[in-house]
């Protein structure tokens, strides 16, 4: 079967991009720059983004062009006759899976909160009863499903239409009206009375505040969300560079993708941090920021409901690209497994997605007595994830690329440096060949004993 295609570059950037983009930009990322103390933590974070996260994406779109294989067999195609590589193209499979298992329902938690924004559920509500919405909302097992159900369904009848007239034309047209919104929102924050504190807040470093928190917390914490933003170590990258052509060399297109993944999450934190200060909330509310904070002060400015609208509107489309993105890439992987077509594969996902998410949905209310080691169910799927298979998928991609017992640093960088563009130069060997290994190390085991 010959391998689909997508139909321009803008495409593929856009995409890329998609799948970096999510709850990890627009929820993580503010709330966390919130606990680790603003600027600091900015800084820190976009240093990891370049040392680590453009090197270890550069890997995955070289794998995926190279082998124009989705991450489940990609390593068949590259690997040194006898070797087993491969197996962890099955735990890449399973971490996309595991991914959703989560995202789906904090997916439906934005678009329950979009419906109730714009039906006037908030209008006239005290800061006390915005408070308990979140809570009602996730005591509500019937609802968690079906809004779960609704984006599993609306995700995978998008992956159902191609790659070319599902996936790359509905994630554009996403991604577009995600940045004209989210810009508007941001200057709308920027100009409210009293927002130049938050503005500072989250800029300008506070070293008296990464002391108190502990340097090495704001670290261990900016490494991780580097990894978590752009998906790295479960393929989620591998498989769009499979559908592109030689034209352009990898790091470029990885350095463009870095770039409109942290402008979102730049931009995201432009919106919520002035507002924060503007209506004196605290900024460092935590997960709860988006869901307590947000709602009470667009409860309390001139058109509230729109820009409350809007705001849900763009987060929603935030986490639905992921969604698509990462749903592409499980479909993907079962066509090359199991030979299904396409819509086969979308209506059996439908029902394996839909079911397993369900314990995730559940945990916050039925289930929520349920917990190792103090973890409830999403927690620690969470943890799977972010904590597990990210970091140690993202070594086992850098070592197969860089050694001799794997893929081989040549090769790599042959297929890496093919087209016009941003080229890895031979002095970066030394540096991919041992340091970032070693700061992957330093992640997973950080990460584990935090």
């Amino acid at each position: 079967m010959e391998r689909e295609r997508l139909g321009s570059r803008l495409g593929f950037i856009m995409l890329s991009a998609g799948c970096a983009i999510g709850v990890g930009n627009v929820w993580k990322f503010p709330y966390m720059t919130g606990l680790y103390g603003g600027g600091a933590f900015v800084i820190i974070y976009l240093l990891c983004l370049v040392l680590l996260g453009v090197p270890v994406m550069t890997m995955e779109f070289a794998m995926g062009r190279a082998s124009r294989k989705s991450p489940v067999k990609l390593y068949e195609e590259l690997e040194p006759k006898g070797s087993k590589w491969h197996i962890h193209g099955y735990f890449a499979m399973a971490g996309n899976y595991i991914l959703m298992f989560f995202y789906t329902v904090v997916t439906g938690w934005m678009l329950r909160y979009f419906v109730d924004m714009a039906t006037g559920k908030f209008a006239g509500t005290s800061v006390e009863q915005v408070e308990s919405r979140f809570g009602e909302m996730l005591s509500q097992p019937v609802s968690m499903i079906v809004y779960m159900g609704i984006v599993v369904i609306l995700g995978l009848l998008v992956c159902s239409m191609g790659v070319q007239k599902g996936v790359e034309k509905v994630t554009k047209v996403m991604m577009v009206a995600l940045l004209v919104i989210m810009i508007i929102l941001a200057v709308n924050s920027v100009f409210l009375p009293g927002a130049l504190e938050g503005v500072k807040f989250y800029l300008i470093p506070d070293l008296q505040r990464m002391q108190d928190i502990g340097v090495i917390n704001v670290i261990v914490g900016a490494m991780n969300q580097s990894f978590f933003t752009l998906s790295l170590g479960i393929g989620a990258m591998a498989i769009f560079g499979s559908y592109i052509g030689k034209e352009r060399t990898l790091m470029g297109e990885a350095v463009n993708v870095a770039v409109l993944d942290t402008f979102v999450a730049i931009c995201a934190g432009m919106i919520i941090f002035p507002a924060c200060f503007a209506y004196g909330v605290q900024p460092d509310s935590g997960p709860n920021l988006i869901f307590v904070t947000l709602p009470n002060i667009f409860n309390h400015i001139p058109l509230g409901r729109l820009w409350g609208s809007l705001f849900f509107v763009f987060m929603s489309f935030a986490a639905f690209s992921t969604i698509i993105a990462v749903f592409e890439n499980i479909i993907a992987c079962c066509i090359d497994l199991f030979g299904w077509k396409r819509k086969k594969a979308c209506l059996i996902n439908a029902v394996i997605l839909f079911v397993l998410s369900i314990p995730c949905a559940l945990g916050f209310n039925v289930w929520s007595g349920f917990s190792i080691a103090g973890k409830g169910i999403m927690d620690l799927e969470d943890f799977a994830v972010s904590n597990l298979l990210l970091p140690l998928g993202s070594l086992i991609y850098v070592l197969f690329c860089v050694t001799r017992y794997g893929w081989g640093f040549n090769q790599f960088v042959a297929e890496a440096n093919e087209g016009k563009g941003l080229k890895i130069a031979k002095w970066m060997r030394l540096y991919m060949t041992l340091v970032i290994p070693l700061l992957i190390i330093v992640i997973f085991i950080l990460g584990i004993i935090g």
